[in-house]
């Protein structure tokens, strides 16, 4: 008898399901798909190289699931909470008809399992689907070609979706069965002639917090505009600071502001049903402030994380072949005690000997106890000076004229000479070229240890001198070998060492090196002869690809999740207020409003709702996607288009999915109720 109690209201009750279904279904879908990424083929190919890079990926994406099954849990009580909440009245009946909280309980867990097993069905379904265009763009990201392009469904995949939607299922069948023996069949028969308290205050009050709102957020723009994508900046802290707390104050003071403005324009106002679609936004407005600011921040994220994530990487990954001129570089660290002060000797003795058909060039590095600050002091414009203190320059590094040439020679690069007294700048660090090229402009002279120096060139020369996937080279003087004695150094010097292998030794020398980079990482190398730390082009490509990409997989997989959960708690929100606010449109009918003004003023009242925090956010990362993009010209001409459009895509399904939905099941409530 319960089976069929329960199957026929799901069956009777497939309109109001639909939003929790929809929700449920994209929530499968897109946490089978992320979680499905080791069966792809891309990351399999990956594994046969790198073992250690993939099971980092996958372990990134574990965690992160588990963050998003916190928050798509969170969701699916929030959705089953309004379920309950609308359906008081039908648990009163049964109630007074003698059926006990247990056997309501029963058809709750009954019905909660047939919607959760055609949501799970449905979601994996689309989410196998899902998955090979993922599997399409892992390979593409990774550079690696699909040629033999297989069909693949991850069991594994499956039974952890299936694992934790069950736990979380359960979890909704406590909370339902909790919920129902608190009610009592007064409250619940009368829950329809119940509507939420609003406690309105004057309106000057939300005047003055909307307009103390623009002006926050504004400041909150000019300081993240003149900080730039620096986490260290102190203008970017407060930029995300004063950006939050400005959408809260906006969201509390806007109802208020808007609606009191309004009202002075009497022809708008008293038009049609324009007073009562008004007074509704606002009061859900100044009921749902927190909710709504949160979902814009979230939606601002997503934003953001779809439109510049995969500029972003591309940036990276062209920054990165700046980086790696040579097929290895390594360097160690030596001081006056050491017995070994060669990085070529240290790798003969560990038994790594150099194959004829590599060539290499040795050189030293030392460090010099004069900062970029210390070498322009005095000959600089304090603007320039101020920006030079905002950055942890540290020390600078220097390189004789004789050994850069070395570097050169097996770059394949011609020959420098420099006079006495002339220096080179070389950086490879996006926050150090620009101050000092804008420096160089109207200054080439600069000060070593109390000696004169001109720079030779006009520009920061912004070659690597050792192959790595970050940029380490901070700033560097390549000077005259006669003035080394000269300067004041600091008690540390490296021995440096780059390697080009030919094509016949590639894959021998390539297995070789990574063996002993990866032994001393591992702290498995013998440090009897030195620390060695180096890496080959390959391991920092991989190293760079894998994090770049982990990184883009991760903001694609929140940014849908935070869209979903925004839509969806939107949807919730008007279905709520529709449920609330019955006899209010019964009162219309009564007083002569047809049909179609009704449907107007649901429709109006829908696309407010869903507008308002889309429409902030689409403001706030507007803002941030500039930021994002002159940050990214660091590195070449970014170019966003494609993943715009791609994300505007993803929005406008998501969006008129929910909105659609949202607007037919608020319309059908209203017509029922009548």
């Amino acid at each position: 008898m319960y089976f069929k109690i329960a199957l026929s209201n799901v069956k009777k009750s497939f309109k109001d399901y639909t939003i929790y279904f929809l929700t449920l279904t994209l929530s499968v879908c897109i946490f089978y798909s992320f979680n499905s990424i080791e069966s792809q083929k891309a990351i399999i190919e990956i594994g046969k190289s790198d073992l250690e890079l993939m099971d980092s990926v996958i372990k990134v994406i574990g965690l992160i699931s588990l963050f998003v099954s916190f928050i798509q849990g969170s969701l699916i009580l929030y959705a089953n909470n309004f379920l309950i909440k609308k359906r008081k009245k039908e648990f009163g009946i049964y109630m007074s008809l003698g059926m006990g909280t247990k056997k309501i309980s029963k058809i709750l867990v009954l019905e909660a399992f047939f919607v959760g097993l055609l949501s799970l069905l449905s979601g994996l379904i689309l989410g196998i689907i899902f998955s090979q265009g993922l599997s399409l763009l892992t390979s593409q990201l990774f550079d690696i070609p699909m040629n033999e392009y297989i069909f693949i469904i991850s069991y594994s995949a499956i039974l952890k979706t299936a694992l934790y939607f069950s736990i979380i299922f359960i979890l909704v069948i406590i909370f339902n069965t909790l919920i129902i023996s608190r009610y009592k069949i007064i409250d619940m028969l009368n829950a329809s002639r119940k509507n939420e308290a609003m406690k309105l205050k004057k309106p000057i009050i939300y005047i003055v917090t909307f307009i103390i709102s623009i002006i926050l957020i504004i400041i909150a723009y000019i300081y993240v505009i003149e900080s730039g994508l620096d986490a260290s900046n102190k203008l970017f802290i407060k930029s995300i600071i004063l950006g939050i707390f400005g959408t809260f104050l906006l969201f509390f003071g806007l109802a208020g502001f808007a609606l009191n403005l309004i009202k002075r324009n009497k022809n708008i106002y008293f038009k049609s049903l324009n007073m009562f679609i008004l007074n509704q936004i606002s009061n859900k407005v100044k009921t749902n402030f927190i909710s709504m600011s949160v979902i814009c921040l979230m939606l601002f994220l997503t934003i953001g994380m779809l439109s510049t994530g995969i500029s972003f990487k591309n940036a990276l990954e062209k920054d990165l072949k700046n980086n790696t001129p040579f097929d290895a570089s390594a360097r160690m660290n030596i001081s006056e005690d050491d017995e070994i002060k060669s990085i070529s000797e240290s790798i003969h003795k560990l038994g790594y000997d150099f194959d004829n058909n590599e060539k290499y060039v040795e050189y030293t590095v030392y460090g010099s106890k004069s900062d970029i600050k210390k070498l322009f002091k005095d000959k600089i414009k304090e603007e320039d000076y101020k920006r030079l203190n905002k950055i942890e320059t540290y020390g600078s590094s220097i390189i004789t004229i004789s050994d850069y040439n070395k570097i050169r020679n097996l770059d394949g690069k011609n020959k420098i000479n420099l006079k006495k007294n002339e220096v080179l700048l070389i950086s490879n660090s996006s926050k150090i070229v620009n101050i000092i090229n804008d420096i160089l402009k109207y200054n080439r002279e600069l000060t070593i240890n109390d000696i004169n120096c001109t720079v030779k060139n006009s520009k920061i020369i912004t070659d690597a001198l050792y192959t790595s996937a970050m940029d380490i080279n901070m700033f560097t003087l390549i000077i005259n070998d006669s003035l080394l004695k000269s300067i004041e150094l600091k008690d540390y010097t490296f021995s440096s060492i780059d390697i080009n292998y030919s094509d016949e030794s590639r894959k021998r020398s390539e297995e070789k090196y990574s063996k002993l980079f990866k032994s001393f990482l591992e702290g498995k190398g013998n440090s009897k002869y030195g620390f060695i730390l180096g890496t080959t082009k390959d391991q920092a490509y991989l190293e760079n690809k894998g994090m770049t990409t982990t990184i883009l997989f991760v903001g694609i997989y929140l940014g849908i999740v935070f869209l979903i959960s925004s839509m969806a708690v939107l949807s919730l929100q008007q279905l709520s207020e529709a449920s609330d606010n019955i006899e209010r449109y019964k009162s219309l009918k009564r007083i002569g409003a047809t049909d179609s003004m009704i449907n107007k003023t649901i429709f109006v009242q829908t696309m407010i709702h869903f507008t308002l925090p889309l429409g902030l956010a689409f403001v706030h990362s507007t803002v941030a996607i500039y930021v994002i993009t002159e940050f990214i010209k660091m590195f070449g001409r970014p170019n966003i288009g494609v993943s715009s459009i791609a994300t505007a895509l993803i929005f406008l399904v998501i969006y008129l999915g929910y909105f659609y939905a949202t607007y037919a099941g608020y319309k059908n409530m209203v017509k029922n109720s009548n």
